[in-house]
């Protein structure tokens, strides 16, 4: 049953994208917050999708934490559905995505026109520095830049190595205060997989870290702020779902 209904649900996702990516493309050539309400509509139906077919609830907690204007969102990263999330939260979000999607249809014509940041892995200190540069052009629009300081997905339960020269990197250059955002979400939507098991999916945002510090202090404050609240989301969500860590570990 769960099989079925995560394939129904991808359908949803799926279809949606591609209606709404043509709906939305006379967007395109109008002021960039047409284009962000179109994917703050989509990620609410893709909760509200999540919840329906698949008996999958999104909870947030600590939004008073946030801070007004620019931040650095430094967010644990479990599934696709992190990505959608910042839509839901934060007023006009800036995301850090691979150069690769660049070129698909749609998502590349909409994250050029809404000034993501595509990330060269393999770019010179040139690119880099570029980089920088345009992140910084963000932040003094007042936007929020999003990054996840892991670089990939990894299973829950999984504590993976912190990416310090990035996430330093932009810590530094943007001088803002980083907000931390714990999570569970892969409890629910695998990092890799079609199927979605039913639960509560939190996504908590931690104290913010004040600017200014050492690329050492910065990594030590995330990953002891994160990766303590995520094991207990862990242990919140595995506990709705009726499963254990055991049960974790062998699927």
């Amino acid at each position: 049953m769960s099989l079925l209904r995560s394939l129904v649900f991808l359908i949803w996702m799926y279809g949606l994208l591609f209606i709404m990516g043509l709906l939305w493309l006379p967007a395109l050539f109008l002021p960039r917050a047409a284009l962000v309400s179109g994917i703050r509509v989509y990620a609410r139906l893709i909760r509200w999708g999540l919840r329906m077919i698949c008996g999958v609830r999104t909870e947030f907690r600590g939004l008073e934490k946030l801070p007004p204007g620019p931040i650095l969102y430094a967010a644990k990263h479990q599934c696709m559905w992190d990505v959608f999330v910042p839509f839901l939260i934060l007023q006009d979000p800036v995301i850090t995505m691979k150069r690769e999607l660049i070129w698909y249809p749609f998502l590349g014509w909409y994250a050029l026109r809404l000034k993501m940041i595509a990330i060269d892995r393999g770019g010179s200190a040139k690119t880099v520095k570029k980089m920088l540069n345009a992140a910084q052009e963000r932040a003094r629009e007042g936007r929020q830049f999003v990054i996840f300081p892991e670089g990939t997905r990894h299973p829950p339960g999984i504590t993976a190595g912190y990416f310090a020269a990035g996430t330093s990197a932009f810590y530094k250059k943007l001088g803002v205060q980083c907000v931390p955002v714990a999570t569970n979400s892969g409890l629910c939507w695998p990092a890799r997989g079609i199927v979605r098991k039913p639960g509560t999916i939190v996504f908590e945002v931690l104290d913010p870290i004040e600017p200014g510090l050492d690329r050492r202090a910065l990594m030590s404050r995330l990953e002891t702020a994160i990766e303590p609240a995520s094991a207990a989301l862990l242990e919140e969500g595995l506990a709705v779902q009726g499963r254990t860590r055991e049960d974790l570990e062998l699927a």
